[in-house]
C-alpha cells in the first residue's frame, strides 16, 4: 500500500476477526428489537433467555454486599468463597473433585470461560472436534484462538446420537481438544450412558482434552438425568468442566460462569482470565454464593413450567403441516424440523419472521448438521407461545 493510499477500517481489522461473522442468535434479537422499535408486534423465540426474574435472595445477596462496601477488585480467580461453593456444588451434585483455589476460575459468563479456555489452549496446527449441530459460539472461539474447528455432523433422523463412527470420521492426527454439549444447545438431547462411553473411549484412544459444556445441566424433562462425562474411568485428568448461573438461576444478566478442572489446565487458563477480564464483579460473586448455597426449590418450579411449554410448543408444531417436532429431553429449545416446508432453515426464519413475525434462529446457524431446522425458545411466557404457534400455522397455511 502507497503512503498516498488511505486504509479502510477493514484493512485495519485483524484477519482472524475480518472474516467472523457476528454470533447469530443475537443477531435474530437484534432484529426483532429492530422491528419493534418500528412498531411491529414480533414474538422473540430466538434467544435463550430465562423469563423469571432473579430469585429475591440472590437479589439480596448483592445489594447487601454492594451496600457493605464490596465494589472493589477481588482475586482473579474469584472469591475464596465462592470458589468452595463451585467445588462443593461439583461434588455434591456431580461428583466430581476439583482444588476449590486451584481448580477453579470464575468468569463474566459462561461463555467467557470458553473463550479464555481456547486462548489457553488451543492454536495454530490444533484441530478441535465440534459434534454438531452445535452452539454457535464454539467455532469462532476455536479461529479466534488460530484453531481449526473440524464439524463432527450428527445425524438428525438419529436424534442427534454421538456415535464412534461420526467421531472417528472426523478425527485427525492434529485432533487435540473435543466440545461437546448435554443438555444440548441447539437440539435439547441429553447424552445417555453408551454415548459417554463413547466419548470417554474415544478421548482417551486418541488422547484429547474434552470441554464439556454443562450450562443447562438442572434442566431436564421426563426424569432424565445429567451425567458428566469428567465422572467416567480416566477423564478426570483430561475434562474441563464449563457452566455458569445464567439458566439454572435464571441470572443471564449477572454474568457468571465458571470453568474447573485439573489445576495444570486451569492454571493456564486462569493467566488469560487475569489478563482479559482481571475478575468476574465483585458483588455479583457474592450473589453467586447465595445462588450456590442457598434454597433451590425455585429451579424445579422453573423447569415445571418449561416442561409445560415444551410439550405445547412440540404438539402444537407438530401439528402444522411441514413441522415436525419431538419433545426436547433437556435445557428450553425447540428444534423444530421444517424439512416438510420445503424451505431451508434460513429461508424459514426470513418467512416466519417476516410473514407470521415470529423471530426465531435458523438450524444452519449450529452447524450444516442443523440445516432443516429452527431453534425456538420456549423459555418465555405461555401466552406468548400459544400466540407464536397461531402465527406460524396461519402464515404456513396461507404459503400453500
Amino acid at each position: 500500500m502507497s503512503a498516498t493510499t488511505k486504509r479502510t477500517p477493514s484493512d485495519f481489522a485483524a484477519a482472524r476477526v475480518r472474516n467472523l461473522a457476528p454470533s447469530p442468535t443475537l443477531a435474530v434479537s437484534d432484529k426483532a428489537r429492530q422491528l419493534k422499535a418500528e412498531g411491529i408486534d414480533v414474538i422473540d423465540l430466538g434467544g435463550g433467555d430465562p423469563d423469571f426474574i432473579t430469585p429475591e435472595h440472590i437479589r439480596r445477596a448483592a445489594i447487601d454486599a454492594m451496600n457493605a462496601g464490596d465494589t472493589h477488585y477481588v482475586a482473579s480467580a474469584g472469591i475464596p468463597a465462592l470458589r468452595r461453593a463451585i467445588a462443593e456444588k461439583l461434588r455434591a451434585d456431580n461428583g466430581i473433585v476439583v482444588e476449590p483455589m486451584g481448580g477453579v476460575v470464575v468468569t463474566p459468563g459462561g461463555k467467557q470461560a470458553l473463550f479464555e479456555a481456547a486462548l489457553a489452549l488451543i492454536e495454530p496446527g490444533v484441530d478441535v472436534l465440534v459434534p454438531e449441530p452445535a452452539w454457535v459460539s464454539y467455532v469462532p472461539m476455536v479461529e479466534l484462538a488460530g484453531g481449526r474447528a473440524v464439524p463432527t455432523p450428527l445425524d438428525p433422523d438419529d436424534n442427534y446420537r454421538l456415535t464412534r463412527e461420526a467421531l472417528e470420521t472426523a478425527v485427525t492426527p492434529a485432533s487435540r481438544v473435543i466440545i461437546v454439549c448435554s443438555p444440548n444447545n441447539p437440539t435439547g438431547r441429553v447424552f445417555e450412558r453408551d454415548e459417554l462411553a463413547t466419548l470417554a473411549d474415544f478421548a482417551q484412544a486418541h488422547d484429547l482434552l474434552v470441554f464439556s459444556d454443562e450450562m443447562y445441566e438442572k434442566i431436564l424433562y421426563d426424569g432424565r438425568t445429567h451425567t458428566s462425562v469428567a465422572t467416567l474411568d480416566g477423564m478426570a485428568e483430561r475434562t474441563l468442566v464449563f457452566n455458569g448461573l445464567s439458566k439454572a438461576y435464571a441470572m443471564t444478566g449477572w454474568r457468571l460462569g465458571y470453568v474447573a478442572g485439573p489445576t495444570p489446565y486451569i492454571s493456564q487458563i486462569a493467566k488469560v482470565h487475569s489478563h482479559s477480564a482481571t475478575c468476574a464483579t465483585s458483588f455479583v460473586q457474592a450473589a453467586g454464593v447465595a445462588a450456590l448455597t442457598g434454597p433451590q426449590a425455585f429451579i424445579g418450579e422453573m423447569v415445571a413450567a418449561w416442561d409445560r411449554r415444551r410439550q405445547a410448543v412440540s404438539s402444537g408444531l407438530s401439528a402444522i403441516p411441514g413441522i415436525a417436532c419431538s419433545p426436547a429431553e433437556g435445557a428450553f429449545y425447540a428444534f423444530a424440523d421444517v424439512r416438510g416446508t420445503g424451505m431451508t432453515s434460513a429461508e424459514a426464519a426470513d418467512f416466519l419472521l417476516r410473514e407470521a413475525h415470529v423471530a426465531v434462529t435458523p438450524g444452519v446457524a449450529f452447524g450444516e448438521a442443523g440445516e432443516g431446522h429452527v431453534r425456538l425458545s420456549f423459555a418465555t411466557g405461555d401466552t406468548a407461545l400459544a400466540t407464536a404457534v397461531e402465527r406460524i400455522g396461519a402464515a404456513l397455511a396461507q404459503r400453500v
